[in-house]
């Protein structure tokens, strides 16, 4: 019998890698069966055709805004299916907010969530007593020049989703509803727009990870990115020179810590694999919880399930970081997923960094952003 091999393609950052690698060491162990990974950066990750991915991979991690294009596609394949009804329920169960709902589209599951992320705020421990919890500390400390912010697309349009959400008026996911409130979006446009004239404009082409790294480098002067996905990879010891602490968003609104725009991982399985069943074997068990909370974590990977959030030795690992940023993540929003999002999504932040980086009215873009949302609706 000839023994398989599946091929994976996961993002390039030792959280997306690190932990597919070592949990690939114990499936074959577990198994014989060898999963081989390869990785792509960060910007590849979030606009790079999932079809062709599918086409060369058994096993793809992807972002859940991709699920109505991917689906559209005929690309992936479904994971819920007869006789994994008891382990589907329990992946289900271990949902950290709306992390394991995001990946179902049209009735089916498409993926399965194994890294949990949404905008909260990372801060250094050793420069702050504690985390800033509003956006007016946050401008203190802007002024101060202790801040940056991410704004790299599609980042700058994750910022406004989380403050529109956080103001009370979340962004549609419906093309029959305006995308962005008129007076909410134009406050959370404003907001940006005074925050990133108080950063380094090298902000405008920082992501998460080119910020921590600025952050976390010996004699850094930065303390604070608010709006920034949750990395739990610069809060572990060693990793670099300075140790980064995360918590939950800066508050602008009055329900507490709601609205962050959701991101995280999920694994998928290709529609054109020769070995299905063995994939989705895989998928089933790299996403559950004893997987989650053991190996996956202590690997360097950031968990997707509750039981990994919950565990005691993977908070005092990180400085706290699951249990500081849960109620954030717990009031997660979903970002719109049909056909038609993910161009959208690129256009609406280059035209939010266009609208920051001058001084044109800010209900221009917002009308701008509105059109070009409906448009998206294919």
């Amino acid at each position: 019998m000839t023994a398989i091999t599946l091929k994976g393609m996961t993002w390039s950052h030792p959280r997306g890698y690190d932990p597919m690698v070592a949990c690939a060491e114990d499936w074959l162990k577990r198994t014989g069966v060898r999963v081989e990974w390869d990785k792509r950066s960060l910007q590849d990750f979030e606009s790079f055709p999932v079809e062709e991915l599918a086409r060369r991979y058994d096993l793809i991690v992807i972002d859940h805004p991709h699920v109505g294009q991917i689906t559209a596609e005929n690309c992936l394949a479904a994971l819920d299916i007869p006789g994994r009804e008891a382990d589907f329920a329990a992946l289900a169960a271990g949902s950290v907010g709306a992390s394991f709902p995001s990946y179902n589209w049209r009735g089916s599951q498409w993926g399965f969530p194994i890294d949990a992320a949404t905008q909260v705020l990372a801060y250094r421990p050793d420069r702050l007593n504690a985390a800033p919890r509003t956006w007016a500390e946050v401008l203190d400390l802007a002024k101060a020049g202790e801040v940056l912010l991410t704004l790299r697309p599609p980042h700058s349009l994750m910022c406004l989703f989380s403050l529109c959400g956080n103001l009370g008026r979340p962004c549609s996911v419906d093309k029959d509803q305006p995308f962005a409130d008129a007076e909410i979006g134009v406050q959370a446009l404003e907001m940006i727009r005074e925050l990133a004239a108080l950063v380094d404009p090298a902000c405008l082409g920082m992501d998460p990870i080119a910020a921590l790294d600025r952050m976390g480098e010996a004699g850094s002067p930065y303390t604070v990115s608010p709006l920034i996905y949750g990395y739990v990879s610069y809060s572990l010891d060693g990793f670099r020179a300075n140790r980064i602490a995360f918590s939950d968003m800066p508050v602008a609104g009055e329900a507490g810590p709601t609205g962050s725009a959701l991101g995280g991982t999920g694994i998928a399985v290709s529609a054109f694999s020769k070995n299905r069943e063995a994939a989705i074997d895989f998928a089933y068990w790299i996403a559950s919880g004893p997987v989650q909370a053991d190996r996956y974590w202590s690997s360097g990977g950031q968990c997707g399930h509750a039981a990994g959030w919950e565990d005691d030795e993977a908070n005092a690992a990180t400085l706290g970081f699951y249990r500081e940023t849960r109620k954030t993540l717990e009031g997660g929003w979903l970002r719109p997923r049909h056909d038609g999002y993910m161009p959208f999504q690129a256009a609406a932040s280059e035209r939010i960094n266009q609208a920051v980086t001058s001084n044109e009215p800010a209900a221009r873009a917002i009308a701008d952003l509105n059109d070009l949302f409906v448009k998206s609706f294919r």
